[in-house]
């Protein structure tokens, strides 16, 4: 049985993940909005899952000092696929 993981889903846990680091650290919204000069309304929208851009994802996980574990997932992944022979 195929398990499908959905844009929507990813989304979703992004906006949670963001939500649980930034009462970790015990900021509000607004703040972590000022902090990385956008609006409070772009990180409501980011933590219900509804605005999830590439450029958001980075700078809070830059925020969050997180960025190294993204950018150490996707390096990992493309060393995997690359160190595999097609022969």
């Amino acid at each position: 049985m195929l398990n499908l993981i959905t844009v929507k889903e990813v989304k979703e846990e992004l906006g949670r993940w963001c939500k649980l680091e930034r009462q970790r650290y015990n900021i509000s919204q607004e703040q972590l909005a000022e902090d990385l000069d956008m609006s409070r309304y772009t990180i409501q929208k980011f933590e219900t899952g509804k605005n999830a851009t590439i450029d958001t994802v980075l700078k809070i996980a830059n925020q969050f000092d997180t960025l190294e574990v993204f950018y150490q997932a996707l390096k990992n992944r493309n060393d995997q696929y690359q160190s595999e022979s097609l022969y």
